[in-house]
């Protein structure tokens, strides 16, 4: 998501998605135009006494629409805090709370996988949502009944936050329901057999949800039916990893050195592409065995890099005039899933395995007189996943077992 921090609450920061600019209005609109139909609602249900006729004149309904809108997305940033405030009590930090097309989500930094607190933590936010429609309705009953448009925006927000509390509690993972599901059935279960067991119930109400909101022409309930499917698919996946690859070092599942093919500087974009199509890689470690001892890394060619080069004067450059000098590396004692995150993070299929952590801030310069430079290895996206399926089919990677495809 593309965002911009507006604020920071208990130090957490705030965020507003590009999307959230565009579902504001579309929000406001919508409570716009039903004025009339939900005060007579409130007035049935809350005995409200809303004179109809005082607020669906002129502007009225779009001032209303806006402020019943902004004070929803209030109502959402409270039911994140509540997420975050008792994440942070456990000792997990909280990234940001940002607001977007579906509401808000709060990024943490890591997951708990103790079942008490991810109930806890799932439960706390729904909790602040009855209670800021408890309050809102408080709030409503105070107020004179001659503010007619106060009534309105108040009554609906205490009946909209606890309906949105009561449909987070739906067991669709990973929204809060989901989760705590997921919390009660790791109590007996392993945590990733209890995350793709909660992960399957949550993509069973994704297509429910998808097809109510199908026959019903609602598209923001297709929209949320969308985003909850991909995310329970993702998240068990991610967690089904992570347990895959505990204990699993970068070490242990790359492709080593000896085994790459790498192209030496002064190799010409021709020679490149060459290579490329009989060897069917689409990417090389760029390697200077001359000025040094040894093979040195000295950057990372691509086939996009030399793509950038017209055919007819592709003789004329060479593979250090096209090369990636700013690099992604990684350790060989690292985790593996620090490697898998990273590839993630920065949207890459390889990264460089070297004798140092964070070489991507270092300049070519340090990388190149630097004795800890040498590269040792590379592991790729095809790597991690033939790593997986040998963990899930055998139990263990071992040395020996090193998945050796660098494409």
């Amino acid at each position: 998501m593309r965002s911009f921090r507006i604020g920071s609450l208990f130090g957490i920061p705030i965020k507003l998605d590009l999307t959230f600019l565009f579902v504001l209005p579309l929000f406001a609109y919508l409570i716009g135009t039903r004025i009339g139909p939900v005060s007579e609602i409130l007035n049935d249900v809350l005995g409200a006494g809303i004179e109809v006729s005082t607020i669906t004149g002129g502007s009225m309904p779009w001032i209303l629409g806006l402020t019943a809108a902004l004070g929803l997305f209030v109502g959402v940033v409270l039911h994140e805090l509540g997420h975050s405030l008792t994440a942070q009590r456990y000792g997990f930090p909280i990234d940001s709370i940002t607001l977007w097309l579906f509401g808000g989500i709060a990024a943490f930094s890591e997951m708990p996988e103790d079942w008490r607190q991810e109930l806890n933590i799932a439960i706390a936010g729904p909790i602040v949502s009855v209670l800021v429609g408890i309050g809102s309705y408080a709030l409503f009953a105070v107020t004179p009944e001659s503010l007619s448009g106060l009534r309105f925006v108040l009554g609906y927000l205490s009946i909209l936050n606890v309906t949105l509390a009561i449909f987070n509690m739906l067991p669709a993972f990973p929204m809060d329901g989901g989760r705590v599901l997921r919390a009660l059935l790791a109590r007996s279960k392993p945590y990733a057999q209890a995350t793709q067991q909660a992960a399957s119930v949550g993509k069973l109400f994704a297509v429910f949800m998808g097809l109510v909101g199908l026959l019903g022409g609602n598209i923001i309930l297709i929209g949320v039916a969308f985003f909850v499917f991909i995310a329970a698919s993702s998240e068990a996946q991610q967690v089904t990893m992570k347990a895959a690859f505990q204990d699993v070092t970068v070490g242990d599942i790359m492709t080593p050195a000896d085994e790459l093919h790498t192209v030496e500087p002064e190799t010409t974009v021709a020679e490149l592409v060459q290579r490329m199509f009989t060897e069917r890689h689409t990417g090389y470690p760029v390697v200077d065995g001359k000025a040094f001892e040894g093979e040195r890394l000295v950057g990372l060619v691509t086939l996009t890099d030399a793509r950038e080069v017209q055919p007819v004067e592709r003789d004329a450059y060479t593979v250090s005039d096209v090369m990636t000098t700013d690099l992604q590396t990684i350790t060989p004692d690292s985790d593996a899933m620090t490697a898998i995150e990273r590839m993630q993070e920065h949207g890459i299929g390889r990264l460089l395995v070297v004798g140092r952590e964070d070489r991507s801030a270092d300049s070519l310069a340090d990388q190149t007189t630097r004795e800890d430079g040498n590269l040792v290895g590379l592991i790729s996206r095809s790597d991690v996943m033939t790593a997986l399926d040998i963990v899930q089919q055998s139990g263990s990677v071992s040395p020996s077992s090193r998945a050796g495809t660098a494409d």
